[in-house]
């Protein structure tokens, strides 16, 4: 049974013996598939290096991987070892080299990583794809170190297939508030004022730092060693994929990103080893149906940490301003000032 718990806490730790129904939605793939769609929206229960060369190639818009980092960790019943480093550059071609025929022309990859294998992942990346940028996240929980710096900082490689990709730029500006406004005439300067606050949506950069780690009372929080956020998931999805498109990730884990996926109305697909990381996922997939929230994504943009407050009030304040996506754009910089940083 269940180990039970606070009811402040929503982790999601159900057990193999007690998610029988979930593990039952998850697939198999052993065999060649002709058409993607024959296993759209499911999560594969398997080994990525089997079931990766039994997929279509060309036929997923958006591959976000999180592969095990050079760290001896043991996730559910396997245990990733720490590597030489040339062996570790070994295992990253191997799993690129697989995913990389799946990438349609037009695709984006995303590689999550730590300082150290980002040295190797950002090298052995541009030998498969074009490398546009390294994105550096803050996370704020992690253990002290008695002699060295505190590792508060994770990367994220950003990589194409060809020089034509989607980049929704609009989609992921970030809310923030303005302390000092700046005014021409008497009027706001490229921010907005409401009701509920004077704000600027700004251009992302790759630095993040409004990331919050998953934690106990939060109800997308699993049981998983090394899960990502939603909100972190989404910026990518959200900037490189269109509603309808193929995500895929090949080491699924707790299943964020079907889920965000699922949320963001993108198809997806997600391969995960473990049993019990695939009954998590299938069950956070039946919970996005009736619960479509990303912490920390309101009301169509992304805003900093700690403003929970001020989400809730732009989302019910009449005056709350609006995203401003592309084609509204046009017709607004015609006639008044948008906020554009």
């Amino acid at each position: 049974m269940s180990k039970k718990k606070s009811p402040r806490n929503k982790t999601i730790d159900t057990p193999v013996s007690e998610g029988k129904k979930y593990i039952s939605r998850c697939i198999k793939v052993e065999n060649p598939v002709e058409d993607i769609h024959a296993v759209l929206d499911r999560t594969i229960l398997g080994d990525s290096f089997s079931v990766i060369p039994n997929l279509p190639k060309e036929s997923v818009d958006l591959i976000i991987a999180d592969p095990p980092y050079n760290l001896t960790k043991t996730f559910g019943g396997t245990k990733f070892s720490k590597r030489k480093e040339s062996d570790y550059e070994e295992y990253t071609r191997q799993w690129l080299s697989a995913v990389e025929p799946l990438l349609n022309p037009n695709g984006s990859i995303y590689v999550c990583c730590d300082w150290e294998t980002s040295l190797i992942i950002g090298r052995v990346l541009g030998d498969y794809f074009t490398v546009r940028n390294r994105i550096t996240w803050q996370r704020e929980k992690g253990r002290g170190a008695k002699a060295n710096w505190k590792n508060g900082l994770e990367d994220i490689w950003f990589a194409t297939k060809s020089e034509h990709y989607t980049f929704n730029l609009d989609d992921v500006k970030i809310r923030k508030k303005v302390i000092a406004p700046y005014r021409v005439n008497g009027k706001p300067k490229d921010w907005a004022e409401t009701d509920s606050g004077n704000y600027r949506d700004t251009c992302p950069s790759n630095f993040w730092s409004d990331i919050t780690i998953p934690f106990w009372s939060m109800p997308e929080n699993t049981a998983h060693p090394t899960q990502k956020s939603e909100k972190l998931i989404a910026k990518i999805i959200l900037a490189s994929s269109n509603p309808g498109d193929i995500v895929f990730d090949p080491f699924l884990g707790s299943g964020t990103t079907s889920v965000v996926a699922k949320k963001l109305d993108r198809h997806f697909l997600g391969i995960e080893i473990e049993e019990q990381y695939c009954l998590w996922a299938e069950q956070r997939l039946e919970m996005a149906d009736t619960d479509k929230e990303i912490q920390g994504y309101t009301g169509g943009v992304f805003w900093e940490r700690n403003s929970l407050s001020e989400q809730n009030a732009a989302v019910t304040s009449e005056a709350a301003i609006k995203p401003v996506n592309k084609k509204a754009q046009k017709a607004k910089q015609q006639t008044q000032q948008i906020y554009l940083i």
